[in-house]
């Protein structure tokens, strides 16, 4: 989605990180090390394969690192990291897509220096066990997976962070179970599909001619993998999803990518969500949202800063901040600037 997570039959090309916010990425698609276009291309084929025989891409049971570990939960066991520590209270990181990973958000384990850190791989991607079974993929369960993991570590109390599809998990975790929560930080928040769409879709207009006619073709004739529709996706990635992608962590990130998921949530296009949080709205909530909030928003970030300030003002004692500099994914683009805020956010938080 708006991804942030995005994507589309170019996010397996590209990668997607969003949530309906799809296109929330690719710096002119910067290519991984090593990887040619015809490579990518043929990598996009299988997996496009994988996923219409319903077979999710992603790795099984990776080595582990330190602080790695693996948690059986619904339907597999996901994959996370713990590390850092201090004294505050410990602060769980949740990935955008849906069917992405983690990797985009290792810099924010910087937190460390004054908490623990958890990181962790959404069941279906990244380092955790893949998902094909579709009575899975929805929000209610992503929540029940977060919940496990919160409880396996044994913390009463947590900060939750989320960024793009992962600002919905959060939120909808926080409705769930608000007495674990301590405070909210939503980066690239989508709190309401509806809105996120109608703002990527007037984002086209901003690109080349060339690349809104690609777009307008592809939409109507439902020929995502098209190469000019492709080329149009990578100009609208390097604008507004990712400006200086990490590209160990974007080849990484491209390899654990589960489309399947994301095409059934999220839906095929960038711009047309059709998937089954499509009509997903937190709006009339947000008034009853009682602990410390944080809007992070990149300069350029797809989701749309107007869009974000409505939705902080509708959460009670909000704090919003515009991340300079910065797409969709701020982690990449300028993780100091978005690292100082978060560290003000969760110490304030903690003063309450």
């Amino acid at each position: 989605m708006p991804l942030t997570t995005h994507f589309s039959h170019n996010m397996r090309t590209c990668i997607v990180l969003g949530l309906a916010t799809a296109v929330t990425s690719l710096v002119g698609c910067d290519r991984p090390p090593g990887k040619s276009a015809d490579s990518i291309a043929a990598i996009a084929k299988i997996d496009s394969a994988k996923a219409a025989a319903g077979v999710a891409t992603t790795a099984a049971a990776p080595t582990l690192g330190p602080g790695e570990s693996r948690l059986a939960v619904d339907g597999g066991a996901i994959w996370y990291k713990v590390s850092g520590g201090g004294n505050g209270i410990p602060v769980i990181l949740v990935h955008g897509g849906p069917g992405f990973n983690s990797f985009y958000l290792k810099p924010l384990e910087a937190l460390g220096d004054e908490r623990t850190v958890v990181r962790y791989d959404q069941l279906g991607g990244g380092k955790s066990d893949g998902l094909a079974d579709t009575t899975k993929m929805n929000i209610p369960h992503f929540v029940a997976e977060l919940e496990a993991l919160r409880a396996h570590l044994g913390y009463d109390k947590v900060h939750i962070v989320g960024h793009s599809w992962g600002t919905m998990l959060a939120m909808e975790y926080y409705r769930a179970h608000p007495e674990h929560v301590v405070s909210l930080t939503l980066g690239g928040p989508v709190m309401n599909v509806p809105d996120y769409a109608r703002h990527a879709k007037s984002l086209v207009k901003t690109l080349s001619d060339s690349a809104q006619r690609a777009i307008r073709e592809g939409e109507a004739s439902g020929k995502f993998d098209a190469p000019p529709y492709q080329k149009a996706i990578e100009e609208f990635y390097a604008r507004y999803v990712w400006l200086r992608p990490n590209a160990s962590d974007l080849d990484s990130s491209m390899k654990t990518f589960n489309t399947t998921i994301y095409t059934y949530m999220q839906g095929p296009s960038e711009f047309t969500i059709n998937g089954t949080f499509k009509d997903y709205d937190a709006t009339k909530f947000l008034p009853k949202v009682m602990v410390p909030t944080l809007y992070a928003v990149g300069e350029f970030d797809e989701v749309g800063p107007a869009v974000a300030t409505r939705h902080a003002a509708l959460t009670p004692g909000a704090t919003y901040v515009l991340i300079p500099n910065s797409a969709h994914v701020s982690t990449w683009d300028n993780p100091e600037a978005l690292l100082k805020a978060i560290r003000e956010h969760l110490r304030k938080a903690e003063l309450k």
